[in-house]
């Protein structure tokens, strides 16, 4: 599993944010792009054409939205912003403001960070944290194994130390979970199993299992308010959410579930690859799920050392190249397709040996 910050760093992190960030509805006709030099700042006026805020740096993250809303293709968009800010200010504006609607702005730290609906329902790291913390400290045995903040979303992943089995000989794991949420729009708050391999430490999330919920709420106008404060309490519905959460995470590292996945394991631990083009294998496969080409060739760097030339070899050696990646985000993607690996269907993993043999 890759590294991240410890549960102190963490914490720190997300209060630090909590005070820090801001969010705004405001009507696109306020808004507007701004060349500086090679950059390209956001300005919000008021209707006076004053700046109701500091001009803010825009986040990739932004960027994409803002595109998306404005239907400009991102291949376009990327272009201009790399060769030409100037042209797509003007395309940006102009857009903005003849087709005027309210949108979220979610800032931190003096940059857009997010471009939104205003139907889009703040559920934030600070009240998932408070929501789950306690509930995972009183666990017997748990240990935060990973966390991080990235641009895109908050990961926290824990293992149970108490809920263990043994795969194939010697090679022991654990249970735990992982609980994510994004503020920018990029996915809902989502609480998964995920097992922890103590032989290489590798982390393998469970996707077919998981507690989600969606960020839609109720349309908010600029007329109403344009700077939004923290809501000081819950609405009905997130509250009866927040108490869905802390009843998920007592139960996600259950017994059954840990069984199920052990089993689908050991199953793969059988499943053997076509040892006559290894190589081929692992590139069927990467292609099948969305592996990069140099991603691939550390998969096959790590299936090779490990001499498992099983499904299960496979899907660890994809987990396992998860922890050199810079990325974060990504190597949680890899955990992620490790496990989709493992449980793929027996035809496609025929079909994708019998290609490996005939190519």
């Amino acid at each position: 599993m890759k590294s991240g910050l410890n549960l102190e760093q963490m914490a720190a992190e997300i209060m630090r944010q909590s005070k820090s960030k801001e969010d705004y509805i405001v009507n696109t006709q306020n808004l507007s792009f701004e060349p500086c030099g090679d950059q390209l700042l956001m300005r919000v006026v008021g209707d006076d054409g004053v700046d109701r805020i500091e001009p803010l740096d825009v986040k990739q993250i932004a960027h994409r939205q803002i595109g998306t809303h404005l239907n400009i293709p991102a291949k376009y968009y990327d272009r201009m912003r790399e060769s030409y800010p100037e042209l797509l200010a003007q395309n940006v504006n102009a857009w903005l403001h003849r087709e005027p609607s309210q949108r979220m702005l979610r800032t931190l730290d003096g940059s857009a960070r997010a471009f939104l609906s205003n139907r889009y329902r703040r559920l934030d790291n600070l009240e998932i944290a408070e929501a789950i913390l306690p509930i995972i400290g009183e666990m017997q045995d748990a240990r935060f194994e990973s966390c991080q903040i990235t641009e895109s979303r908050m990961y926290l992943k824990v293992v149970n130390t108490r809920l263990e089995a043994e795969v194939t000989p010697g090679d022991i794991v654990q249970a735990g979970m992982i609980i994510s949420n994004s503020e920018t729009g990029l996915g809902a708050v989502c609480i998964q199993p995920l097992v922890f391999r103590l032989v290489c430490s590798n982390g393998m999330i469970v996707n077919d299992a998981q507690t989600r919920r969606n960020h839609v709420g109720r349309v908010n106008s600029s007329e109403e308010n344009f700077l939004l404060y923290s809501d000081k309490t819950l609405e009905a519905d997130d509250h009866a959410f927040f108490l869905k959460i802390q009843d998920t995470v007592k139960a996600v590292v259950e017994e059954a579930k840990f069984a199920t996945i052990v089993n689908q394991m050991r199953e793969a631990a059988g499943a053997r690859l076509n040892t006559a083009d290894v190589p081929g294998v692992v590139k069927l496969a990467s292609q099948e799920f969305k592996i990069s080409d140099q991603e691939s060739e550390g998969v096959l760097q790590y299936l090779i050392e490990g001499n498992d030339l099983t499904l299960y070899g496979l899907a660890n050696a994809v987990t396992r190249h998860s922890q050199d990646l810079e990325d974060y985000d990504r190597a949680t993607d890899l955990e992620g397709i490790g496990y989709t690996i493992l449980t793929m269907p027996h035809q496609q993993w025929s079909r994708i040996n019998q290609m490996a043999m005939a190519a």
